[in-house]
This record gives structure tokens, C-alpha cells and sequence, in this order.
């Protein structure tokens, strides 16, 4: 959503870097360009008016003239005031002192909010609570259906005693829950109101309605992150007829200018608390307002891709899969283990939204869109189709072999060959790293290759020439290797080397060659 933006911004930093120190014209122009990249994300004026007055007073100041590098601190600058227009710092839910807490979700039709019922219910559920879903939308054909159906996705109770489609008291039903929840011992509510397609006098009243019966603990807007400008209307609507504690935002994967996000907050005073960024329950999250400056910034999202990985990895099992790669040159790791992580990792998400999280890979973005997210599939199709022997020991594989496994998995032969031939390369490369060896071919560096038995052995080979027994021939010896570096002294060569072009006659050992192709 945020694509265009990051471009515009990325290119507007481009124009600082390599410059020394920063003229007033400089920074003009820069904040003229934020300006129109704002501007044309759908942020709105009087948001854009703001964070380019900030920034401007800023970069003039002295935390910029008399920086060492005054690009990177103008860069510092906005990150810190988009963080600012997002809300500030993360804001976490407020829970009832005594069960259950009242959560009601408020909107316009099509926003999103019986899914994203589910999508908190699940998210709660997996912070350890037990939520009970309630369906006071009983105007919309067929809304109460639609949340048994994404409650029993979630794996969370329903609560939904009238069939909906024009028939029953939401307010009632709304009131109703609260003892429900309390007698099955359920300890939060989250309440699925109507919608309407636009703000009217009926919609606001029963919202009002439900609110007063409920007392909820916190009232959460759900706006569409794709309507535009439309959306910061509609959330002072709400702000001033029903009242709301904070803003959820759905369908935040979509493709439309995303500036409704980075009004939103600054114009209600209301933080965004949740971020819905996928069709899958589990595509949900806490909103951070520095994750998401930094990835409008292309600067990637490293601890949201961490706070992933521990969910779904283990530490056993790493620690696990660790060993087998650290023990006898890494033969251990099999197929089977290769096949468990490639499962593990996809169950993280789709590979280009990880690769997204990344630091820098904004460069690389069109060449992220279009993986192809069945290779991993296929992959696994491969694997799966051999036989339990040939997944421990993939050396047996021969040319029938593979021909019987391409044909069992519906690829060609040469892809199976493929992904043996990688499986070979990257279990060898990952047993170096694991054996704390690095990179192969640069021995000398820490971290960069060789282990222990190979810095052994070239320590070995580092003692060079003997020196002879016979005082009279080692003194001829130290003689001719003190004429030696005389010579090349008087040659101009530096360290021993003879003068001459740089670099002419040098060349690299034939381990690196190797290694550079």
C-alpha cells in the first residue's frame, strides 16, 4: 500500500546523500518533495501541512548543520515525525479489572468487521484468553452466518441467539452476552455491530445504544484503508456521535494510496491499536507506529520477522536441526529435517511478505512480486514423492530414481536434479556457518571460513623455510635475504614487492578463484 510513497521518499534522500553539508535551498526542495509524495498517498493537508512545518524547522536547526553526515539525519528526522503522525508509541488493549472485558467493534458496511471479529478473537486466543464472539449485526443478510462461520475458523465461541436477516434487538442481544460470558467463564466480549453505507441518524443511535448497554471497555473503529480521504471523515463521524478509543485498519495489503492510515491517528487523536494486512485470520497484528515508518522508509521490519519466527519456531527444534548440521560435516540434516524447516517457514507467511521485512530489500521489490510462491510447493511435491531412504541418504538417487520421483511429483526430470544438486550446496554452506566457519574461501577473517582444523593447518604451512644448522651457511642465507629487500627498496616496491603498476602481475590464490566463479 505504501509503495509509491516509499519510492517517492527513497528518491527524495537519493538527492541529499554525498553532500557534504545541507544549504537551506537543499533542504526546501527535499521538503517539497515529501510534500507532493504525501500528497499524492492521500494524506490529508492540514497532516501534510504539519509534518512538513516539523521537519523543515528541524532540518534547519542545528541537529543538522553541525551533524557528520546531514542526509542520514534529515532521513532521522522524518522517521521520527512519520512515527509521530502514526500515533506515537504502540498502544495496547486495556483489560476490565474484573471479567469479562468488553470489547465493541463500530463501522461502516464492507469495513471489514465481522472478519476481523475473528481475526481478534484468534490473536487474543493466542495470547492466552478465551473470547467469546457476539453477533449484534442483525440487519445485514446473513452477517450472524458469516460469523459462526469465521468464529468456527478461529476456533473461538459464538454467542448468537437470534437468526439476524431483520429479526432481533441487537441492543438486547448485546446486553445478554455479558451474563452469557460470565457463566461459561469466557473472559472478553467482542461485539460485531451493523454497518451502514454511510454515516445516518439510525445507524449512530443504535450504536449509542449498544454502547450504553454494554459499558464496553474499549470501543475499536474498523475503517478500510483503501477508501482514501473519505475515511478520516467518516472516523470524525463516529469520534463525535458514538465515541471510540481506537482505530483497527483492515485490508492493509491492498494496492490504493494508503494516506488514510497516516491521517487517521493525527486527525481523531485516536491511535491505530490493529492492522489487518491479509484474507487469512491470522494476517493480523499490533499496530507499531515505528515498524511502520521504517517500512515506509524501506528500511525493512526486522523485529516484527523475529516476533514471527518465535512463534513459530522452537527452540528445542532449533537448537535441534543446530546439532545436526554442526556434527560430521552436516550428513545428518536430511531431506526429511530440509522439508520440516520449508514448512516451518511457510507457515510464517507468504515468502515475498518476509523477504519485505527485510532491511533494503525495497530495492528489490519487483523481483519479490514475482516469486512464485508454488516453488515452494513443488519443492515439497519433490521431497515428498521419494522413498524414506532416499530422503536420509539423497546420494542413492540415480538417473531411474529420478525419473520415478519426477514422474510421481509431475515435473521434469532436470528439476529434480536441481533441487538435489541446491540441497547438497546450501546443507554445506549452512554446516560451515553452524561449525562457526563463515564463508568458505576467506580463512584468515573471524566469522569468514575455515574452522578450527583449518587455521591448524595453514599455521602449519606458515612457518615457511627452515633455517639451516650450519652457522657459516645460515649467515649466507640472512645475507641474500637481506640483499633481497634492499633491492626491492631501491625498486620503490611496497612490502617486498616489486615497483611497477599496481596490481599487474598479482593474483589471487586459486581457492578464491573458485569461490568468485
Amino acid at each position: 500500500m505504501f509503495d509509491t510513497l516509499s519510492d517517492r521518499l527513497a528518491n527524495t534522500f537519493k538527492t541529499l546523500r554525498g553532500k557534504g553539508r545541507l544549504s537551506e535551498a537543499d533542504i526546501d526542495g527535499a521538503a517539497r518533495e515529501i510534500r507532493i509524495a504525501l500528497l499524492e498517498a492521500d494524506v490529508a493537508l492540514p497532516v501534510v501541512r504539519e509534518f512538513i512545518k516539523q521537519v523543515k524547522a528541524r532540518s534547519l536547526g542545528a541537529e543538522v548543520s553541525k551533524a557528520l553526515n546531514p542526509s542520514q539525519q534529515v532521513i532521522k528526522i522524518v522517521n521520527e515525525e512519520l512515527i509521530g503522525i502514526l500515533g506515537g508509541e504502540t498502544r495496547r488493549l486495556r483489560f476490565a479489572k474484573t471479567a469479562p472485558t468488553v470489547i465493541m467493534l463500530a463501522g461502516l458496511q464492507g469495513a471489514g468487521k465481522t472478519t476481523l471479529a475473528g481475526k481478534l478473537g484468534l490473536w487474543l486466543k493466542s495470547q492466552g484468553h478465551s473470547p467469546l464472539l457476539v453477533a449484534c449485526d442483525l440487519q445485514r443478510p446473513n452477517a450472524v452466518n458469516q460469523l459462526a462461520v469465521v468464529a468456527e475458523r478461529a476456533g473461538v465461541a459464538v454467542y448468537a441467539p437470534e437468526p439476524g436477516n431483520g429479526v432481533g434487538d441487537p441492543v438486547q442481544v448485546a446486553k445478554d452476552s455479558i451474563e452469557h460470558a460470565r457463566t461459561r467463564q469466557y473472559d472478553i466480549v467482542i461485539v460485531d455491530t451493523a454497518g451502514r453505507l454511510g454515516i445516518d441518524q439510525e445507524l449512530m443511535q443504535q450504536a449509542a445504544d449498544i454502547r450504553d448497554a454494554v459499558s464496553p471497555d474499549e470501543i475499536l473503529f474498523v475503517v478500510d484503508a483503501m477508501i482514501g480521504q473519505d475515511a478520516v471523515n467518516t472516523a470524525e463521524a463516529f469520534r463525535d456521535g458514538v465515541g471510540f478509543d481506537g482505530v483497527v485498519l483492515s485490508k492493509l495489503d491492498g494496492d490504493a494510496r494508503g494516506g488514510a492510515a497516516l491521517s487517521v491517528a493525527h486527525v481523531t487523536g485516536k491511535q491505530i491499536m490493529f492492522a489487518s494486512n491479509g484474507e487469512k485470520l491470522d494476517d493480523f497484528d499490533a499496530f507499531h507506529p515505528d515498524r511502520m515508518a521504517s517500512r515506509i522508509l524501506g528500511m525493512g521490519d526486522m523485529l516484527s520477522l523475529i516476533e514471527k519466527a518465535e512463534q513459530t519456531f522452537s527452540q528445542e527444534e532449533a537448537a535441534k536441526m543446530a546439532s545436526k548440521l554442526a556434527s560430521s560435516k552436516g550428513k545428518e540434516f536430511t531431506l526429511d529435517d530440509f522439508l520440516a524447516q520449508m514448512e516451518q517457514v511457510r507457515k510464517m507467511g507468504s515468502i515475498s511478505k518476509l523477504l519485505g521485512m527485510l532491511p533494503g530489500m525495497a530495492q528489490m521489490k519487483d523481483q519479490i512480486n514475482n516469486i512464485d510462491e508454488r516453488d515452494v510447493d513443488r519443492t515439497a511435491a519433490i521431497i515428498k514423492s521419494m522413498t524414506p531412504g532416499e530422503r536420509q541418504d539423497p546420494t542413492i538417487i540415480n538417473g531411474s530414481r529420478r525419473a520415478r520421483i519426477a514422474k510421481g511429483s509431475g515435473v521434469e526430470v532436470s528439476a529434480v536434479k536441481g533441487l538435489v544438486e541446491r540441497f547438497f550446496e546450501a546443507r554445506k554452506m549452512m554446516s560451515r556457518m553452524a561449525q562457526g566457519g563463515g564463508m568458505p574461501g576467506m580463512p584468515g577473517m573471524p566469522g569468514m571460513g575455515g574452522g578450527p582444523g583449518r587455521q591448524k593447518k595453514q599455521q602449519k604451512q606458515a612457518k615457511g623455510k627452515r633455517k639451516s644448522g650450519n652457522p657459516m651457511k645460515r649467515k649466507a642465507e640472512e645475507q641474500a635475504a637481506a640483499e633481497r629487500r634492499e633491492q626491492a627498496a631501491a625498486q620503490g616496491g611496497a612490502f617486498g614487492l616489486p615497483a611497477g603498476e599496481p596490481g599487474k602481475d598479482f593474483e589471487l590464490p586459486d581457492e578464491f578463484k573458485k569461490f568468485m566463479g
